[in-house]
């Protein structure tokens, strides 16, 4: 799977960009401010319907223009399909595939698959948990397009339930209060949480080992016998059995849980069990990597999560686009070589950098300047 051209129009910085982009390394060289992060935004766009920067798509538009437009030219299996995105701010967002509209834009996912590395990852290790709970429902995403629509559903009833909860808190403070519509969204978080629960548990499972693997190698080498990266996920359920992914077993025990805490949640104002309340616990050894790995350990387990999706996303069939956004002037001269030996292989990387000295060797190829609005192919 490659990306052949990338079009853009007043998304972000960009008036308008046309680029071709070749199978192999490509490198967007420029001094930041320039525009690299958001050509290669876009692709990650194309791909997830979101961006690695902001949780709305307000400041994708540029300043003044009313809409942005992308447009992707993808390549998989001998096939071309052209991907086209409206982004209206305020108003739903419209999609084309080979210039034939679509009726939502969720229906482009799946033609366009990333992995993307950037500064921003660190979060992830070291961030909050929806830092993490957020990897994991992108990645699912990834795999499998159709749960974007259960992420949705989930956060629709969540925010309602929430808001249902909210009232009858009030309700209670003033001595009245029907909780009869509670049971309704209870089956609903129980029904959209578990399908949410069982996904994320199944991910992990296949991840574990490859996220292990590749913390080996871009940390040490193939070599390195020291602390074992390991991945458990943590549920507000609380301990569940080993291998549990039935999502009618997972309803059930939130439903229960639902139950058991109503008067908690009400006396709160806010739904303490489902999906939302989890994490991702990330582990070196036997401490947890949040709060007591050192820098360098946690750029290596972040980069660990990243090879671990890639190497996940090519098992399915259809090797992502690999996109390296400034993260070689990030790491040490040991991790870069080492990364960069890891991902040369692949069918095509994008790779930013400030300077061209921050492109490792092994991913010259070719190379386009970025500067004052300007993108001028170089080899």
């Amino acid at each position: 799977m490659r990306v052949g051209s990338l079009s853009l129009t007043d998304f972000r910085s960009w008036t308008q960009l046309d680029i071709e982009l070749a199978p192999g390394p490509t490198a967007l060289v420029g001094s930041n401010g320039q525009g690299k992060t958001n050509i290669v935004e876009a692709l990650l766009y194309v791909a997830t319907l979101g961006s690695h920067r902001v949780s709305t798509d307000a400041p994708l538009v540029r300043q003044g223009a009313e809409r942005a437009i992308i447009r992707a030219v993808v390549h998989r299996d001998e096939r071309e399909t052209l991907v086209e995105l409206e982004l209206n701010p305020g108003k739903a967002n419209r999609a084309r595939i080979n210039r034939g509209a679509v009726p939502r834009a969720r229906e482009v996912l799946g033609l366009l698959r990333t992995v993307l590395f950037a500064p921003e990852d660190l979060a992830v290790v070291k961030g909050d948990p929806s830092e993490r709970r957020t990897f994991l429902d992108d990645l699912l995403v990834l795999r499998t397009p159709r749960l974007a629509g259960v992420r949705s559903d989930f956060e629709r009833v969540l925010k309602q339930r929430n808001a249902l909860l909210k009232t009858a808190f009030l309700a209670k403070r003033s001595g009245g209060g029907d909780m009869r519509t509670l049971d309704v969204w209870d089956a609903h978080l129980a029904q959209t949480g578990a399908e949410l629960l069982a996904a994320r548990l199944a991910l992990i499972e296949e991840l574990r080992p490859l996220a292990d693997i590749a913390y080996r190698e871009v940390s040490k080498g193939p070599s390195n016998k020291s602390s074992e990266l390991a991945l458990a996920y943590k549920c507000s359920l609380g301990d569940l059995e080993p291998g549990v992914q039935d999502r009618e077993v997972l309803s059930a025990a939130l439903l229960s849980e639902l139950a058991r805490i109503r008067q908690q949640e009400v006396d709160r104002g806010v739904s303490l069990v489902g999906p939302h309340r989890d994490d991702l616990v990330l582990s070196l050894g036997p401490l947890p990597v949040r709060g007591y790995a050192s820098h360098g350990e946690g750029w290596s387990v972040a980069l660990a999560l990243r090879l671990a999706s890639y190497e996940l996303l090519k098992s399915d069939g259809g090797e992502p686009v690999l996109v390296l956004d400034d993260v070689f002037a990030e790491l040490d001269t040991g991790r870069r070589e080492r990364l960069a030996v890891l991902v040369q292989s692949a069918e095509q990387v994008l790779v930013t950098a400030a300077v061209p000295g921050d492109v490792p060797e092994q991913l010259v190829g070719g190379r386009y300047d970025v500067h004052d609005g300007t993108v001028t192919h170089v080899r």
